[in-house]
């Protein structure tokens, strides 16, 4: 149960941090600040120079859900499985894309914006669909789209922050993805920015979570 077991990953861990670094050595440093400042879930992106490599770099951590993000095409896809990827994210919903990770057992992650894209993404076999743009949506998007479609599994990703993580929360996201928050003030030579950042969100993370 291949798939089960990373999508418990993803659920556990909650936060995903999207990483789209300047370059390898600045990106490693990035990540590793992330990964000390507690968020499990990585999803490094293919604007990324080097994503394949990163993603094998990091794919045998222990304890870290690696994924790739940006994931624009089925060949891109596959790259990403070799390199150790764990789940494949897209901006957009792509039925080859999930044919592929369906049959790698790789959970896919596809950016849905309307209920006629969400229906089409679970009927190829989605189990988690990435509500994006976020930002632009919003977080009653999701109870929105729960209420006709109860089984529908959503995660934003974009316009998530520390003040609004609480409504993404309460309207029932499967996990949260979290991008240029946690790089902000980071210039490659100062991973401790990173952690401090990555520090305040879980933190305020487990602060709801505990209220609930």
């Amino acid at each position: 149960m291949k798939k089960y077991e990373i999508l418990k990953q993803i659920k556990e861990n909650y936060l995903i941090a999207v990483v789209r670094g300047q370059g390898f050595d600045d990106t490693v440093k990035m990540i590793e600040g992330i990964i000390e400042g507690g968020i499990k879930n990585i999803e490094i992106t293919y604007t990324t120079p080097k994503a394949g490599e990163l993603i094998e770099h990091f794919a045998e951590q222990p304890g870290i859900c690696v994924g790739a993000g940006t994931v624009m095409s089925v060949g891109t896809a596959d790259a990403a499985i070799r390199s150790g990827a764990r789940y494949v994210v897209s901006p957009h919903f792509d039925a080859e894309v999930s044919e592929l990770c369906n049959l790698n057992q790789i959970p896919y992650l596809p950016g849905c914006a309307t209920a006629t894209e969400i229906t089409a993404a679970m009927k190829s076999g989605v189990d988690v669909i990435k509500i994006f743009p976020g930002g632009v949506l919003g977080a009653s998007f999701i109870k929105d789209i729960k209420g006709p479609i109860p089984y529908a599994n959503l995660m934003p990703s974009g316009g998530v922050n520390k003040e609004n993580m609480s409504e993404w929360m309460a309207n029932g996201a499967f996990a949260i993805g979290i991008g240029s928050a946690l790089a902000k003030g980071y210039n490659g030579s100062n991973p401790e920015v990173v952690k401090e950042n990555t520090q305040s969100f879980v933190a305020r993370y487990q602060e709801l979570a505990e209220g609930e």
